[in-house]
C-alpha cells in the first residue's frame, strides 16, 4: 500500500497536474468523437487539449515548491490558452482554485477542498446560462464530494481522490440522461469526460508514486470515426474568442452587451484580464464591444458550420486548408468544405480578422476613409495548429495551400505549426506560388480532388503540377494606395499618371507577385487587359476563371464577358469581391483575374 499523503506542495501538485493533463491529451480523439453539445462540431477534445496543453507547457518550464504559486501559474496559462466552451470553463475553474490557494505553500485536504469549491463557483459564475449535464455539473459534484470528505476529517489525499473520483464518474454517467442531445446520441458530455480524464490521471499517479515524475504519454490519432451527433442547423455560426486586458474591466456591463449577441457565452478571467467565448453570427461585433472595454488580443472565430461538416465528412479522406489571402466564393467554400485561417489586418491601433472581423467591402470602405494605411500580418502559428489538430481528428490527411512565401511568412508559419502537431494524420503544406484568385483556384482544385476521394499523395502531386500553370493578374485602380503603403514612390506615380500608364501585377513562376507589364492609355483598359491575359493563355486549352473586384462589380462582369469572347474555352467562372491583399495596394476599381487550365 502506498504511504498516506497529507499535504501537496507545489512540486507534488505540479506532478499530479501534469499526469492528469497527459491522460486528457491521450483521450483527445475520443472526446472529439463524442462531442454533441452545445454544437456537434467535433472539437471539444482539441479545445481542451489546447487549453490544458498550455498549462502543461507552463508547468514543464520549472518547478515551484509553493502550491499557491503553482495553481496561479496554471490558471494564467489556462486563461491564455483557453479554447472553446469547455476550455474557458476549465480556465475559470483553475482561476478560482488559484485565488483560493494563493497564500498556501502546501495544501491540506481541507484547503484543497476549499480551493476546488471556489473553482467550481468561479466556473459556474463564468456562464451566462449554466446548463446541467455538462462539465459544469461534474465539477460541481466533485467539489461537493471533496468538501464533504474533508469535513469528515479525511486527511489522506489517497482516500480523498479515490472517493471523490467515484462521485465524479457517477456524475459523468448521469450527464447522458440530463441533456436530450446526449441521450439521443447515447454518449456522455465530452467536456465532462475530459475533466474526469484529468482527475483519473491525477489519481493514478497519486496512487503509484506522488514523488515520481509522470510518464509522458505518446499521443497518436485513433481511427477516425464520425462524431456521435446528428448534423444540426446552427443559429450562431462562429465560435468567437478574444482576450481583453485593462486596468479595470466592468465585467457586468461586458457580459450584458455580449449576451445580446449570441449564445454559449463564457466570460473567464478577472477585472484585469478577461477571456471571452461566445457563439455568434457577427464576430466583428464581439471584437468591437470587447475593444470598448480594453485592449483586445487573441482574436479567433472558428466556423462551426464548416467544422460540423468536417466531423461528418465520411466520404472524404483529405481536408483542404488555406489562408484568407485566397479569394474563394462563399458558396464554394461551403460546398467543398475548405477551411480558412484568417490573417490579421491592422488599421493603426485597431486589429481585425481578415474576412471575419472585416469583410472585403468593409475593408475597402475603411481603406478609403482611414488616413492610416493598413498592414497585414500572418496568422499566429497557434491558429494553424488549432485548425490542423481539429481536422487531424477527423481526416486521414490535411493539405494546406498557402499564399506565396515571396510576399508573406504565412507558408512558413503553417509549416512550423504542422511540425508541432502530434497525430497519425499526414499534414502537407504547399506554397501556392500565388495569391488572391489564383491561390483560391488552387485550393478549389485540391478540394475537388478530395471530394472525389483521392488520397493526399495524389492531391499534392496534382496541385504541384498545377501551381506553375495557375496565374493571377491584377489591374490596380489607383497608384495612390501603393504610394501610401510604401510600395511605389510618389515620383513613379506622377510619371505613370502623366503618361497614362497602368501597371499590371501578376504572379510569376518563381512565386513573386510583381509588375508584368504596362497598359498604355486610360481608354479601354479592360479590353487591353484581356489582350494582355489571352496572349498568355493557350488557344486550344480549357480554363477555369475567377474575377475579383474592389467595388467594381459591373466592370468585373464586363471583363468576364470580354474574356469569354476572346477565348472560347472558358469552362467555368465566378465573380466576387476581392480581398484585402491586392485591394490595399490598388484601392477601389482594382480588378483581379485568375486563370487555371482545367487539366494539368
Amino acid at each position: 500500500m502506498p504511504a498516506p499523503v497529507h499535504t501537496l506542495n507545489g512540486a507534488r501538485l505540479s506532478r499530479l497536474l501534469r499526469a492528469g493533463i497527459q491522460r486528457l491529451l491521450a483521450d483527445q480523439e475520443h472526446l472529439n468523437r463524442i462531442n454533441v453539445f452545445p454544437v456537434p462540431d467535433g472539437d471539444t477534445g482539441t479545445n481542451m487539449a489546447l487549453t490544458m496543453g498550455a498549462v502543461l507547457a507552463s508547468l514543464r518550464r520549472g518547478a515551484d515548491d509553493h502550491a499557491g504559486s503553482t495553481l496561479t501559474r496554471a490558471a494564467d496559462a489556462a486563461l491564455d490558452g483557453a479554447r472553446g466552451n469547455s476550455g474557458a470553463i476549465l480556465a475559470q475553474f483553475f482561476l478560482g482554485m488559484g485565488d483560493s490557494a494563493a497564500s498556501h505553500a502546501a495544501l491540506s485536504t481541507a484547503q484543497f477542498a476549499t480551493a476546488v469549491t471556489t473553482g467550481a463557483t468561479y466556473a459556474r459564475d463564468s456562464l451566462s446560462e449554466p446548463r446541467e449535464g455538462t462539465v459544469l455539473t461534474v465539477i460541481t459534484d466533485f467539489a461537493a464530494e471533496t468538501a464533504r470528505l474533508a469535513a469528515t476529517g479525511l486527511h489522506d489525499y489517497l482516500g480523498l481522490f479515490s472517493q471523490a473520483l467515484l462521485k465524479a464518474r457517477t456524475s459523468l454517467q448521469r450527464t447522458s440522461d440530463q441533456l436530450e442531445e446526449l441521450r439521443a446520441a447515447r454518449v456522455v458530455d465530452a467536456g465532462a469526460q475530459g475533466f474526469v480524464d484529468l482527475l483519473e490521471g491525477m489519481a493514478e499517479h497519486l496512487h503509484r508514486d506522488v514523488d515520481a515524475e509522470p510518464a509522458e504519454v505518446a499521443i497518436t490519432a485513433a481511427e477516425h470515426e464520425a462524431a456521435a451527433g446528428e448534423t444540426h442547423d446552427l443559429s450562431h455560426r462562429f465560435c468567437t474568442e478574444c482576450t481583453i486586458t485593462n486596468a479595470t474591466i466592468d465585467r457586468r456591463k461586458l457580459r450584458e452587451q455580449l449576451a445580446a449577441l449570441g449564445s454559449s457565452l463564457v466570460l473567464a478571467g478577472t477585472t484585469r484580464k478577461s477571456k471571452v467565448h461566445i457563439h455568434v453570427n457577427e464576430p466583428a461585433e464581439v471584437f468591437r464591444i470587447a475593444g470598448s472595454f480594453g485592449e483586445v488580443t487573441g482574436q479567433k472565430a472558428d466556423d462551426m458550420q464548416r467544422q460540423q461538416q468536417a466531423a461528418h465528412a465520411r466520404q472524404r479522406r483529405v481536408a483542404v486548408v488555406t489562408d484568407s489571402v485566397a479569394d474563394i466564393p462563399d458558396d464554394l467554400l461551403d460546398q467543398l468544405g475548405i477551411h480558412v485561417v484568417p490573417l490579421r489586418i491592422q488599421f493603426g491601433e485597431q486589429s481585425y480578422l481578415d474576412k471575419v472581423g472585416l469583410s472585403p467591402e468593409e475593408f475597402l470602405a475603411e481603406l478609403v476613409r482611414n488616413p492610416k494605411h493598413p498592414k497585414t500580418s500572418q496568422p499566429p502559428a497557434g491558429d494553424f495548429r488549432r485548425q490542423f489538430e481539429f481536422l487531424a481528428s477527423h481526416f486521414d490527411a490535411i493539405v494546406s495551400i498557402n499564399v506565396t512565401g515571396k510576399v508573406s511568412g504565412t507558408h512558413n508559419t503553417a509549416q512550423s505549426a504542422a511540425e508541432r502537431v502530434q497525430s497519425a494524420s499526414t499534414i502537407e503544406v504547399l506554397d501556392s506560388g500565388n495569391a488572391s484568385i489564383g491561390q483560391g483556384l488552387l485550393a478549389i482544385y485540391a478540394a475537388e480532388l478530395a471530394a472525389k476521394g483521392f488520397d493526399a499523395a495524389y492531391i499534392v502531386a496534382a496541385v504541384r503540377k498545377m501551381i506553375p500553370l495557375t496565374r493571377t493578374y491584377a489591374l490596380i485602380g489607383s497608384l495612390e494606395y501603393a504610394v501610401r503603403g510604401g510600395r511605389v514612390k510618389p515620383a513613379v506615380k506622377s510619371i505613370a499618371n502623366a503618361l497614362g500608364l497602368s501597371p499590371v501585377l501578376a504572379s510569376h513562376t518563381d512565386g513573386r507577385v510583381a509588375p508584368a507589364g504596362m497598359l498604355f492609355g486610360r481608354r479601354n483598359r479592360r479590353a487591353k487587359l484581356i489582350r494582355f491575359i489571352t496572349r498568355r493563355m493557350h488557344r486550344g486549352r480549357s480554363y477555369r476563371v475567377g474575377i475579383g473586384h474592389a467595388n467594381a462589380e459591373a466592370d468585373a462582369h464586363d471583363l468576364l464577358e470580354q474574356l469569354r469572347r476572346a477565348h472560347p474555352c472558358i469552362e467555368s467562372a465566378f465573380v466576387m469581391p476581392v480581398g484585402s491583399t491586392l485591394t490595399a495596394h490598388g484601392g477601389p476599381g482594382t480588378l483581379v483575374v485568375g486563370v487555371q487550365p482545367t487539366h494539368s
